[in-house]
């Protein structure tokens, strides 16, 4: 599984800008089945995106980002095994 966590390198108003595009990259993305769960840092520096693809597929859908391919911010992307998870969300686990 991965975590990517996004960090913005422009003003926010270059961010604003770029949101909309970014937004409906995200929802082909879900669409796609390329993400778990996304959501906007606090405070809102930048964001992070949950993913079970596997890392080609994660890192193409990555690079088809407005945000990554527009210099609006720099990803870091780490991956772990999840071997616990609470209740409902076996589909979490790494088999």
């Amino acid at each position: 599984m991965f975590v990517v966590s996004l960090t913005y390198k422009v003003p926010e108003d270059i961010v604003d800008y770029h949101r909309p595009a970014h937004m409906a990259w995200v929802k082909q993305a879900f669409d796609d089945g390329v993400f778990l769960a996304s959501g906007r840092l606090v405070p809102a520096v930048g964001g992070v995106l949950l993913s079970k693809a596997d890392r080609i597929t994660l890192d193409a859908a990555l690079a088809k980002d407005p945000f990554y391919s527009n210099g609006v911010a720099e990803f870091e992307v780490i991956e772990f095994t999840a071997t616990t998870v609470a209740e409902g969300y076996e589909n979490l686990l790494d088999n």
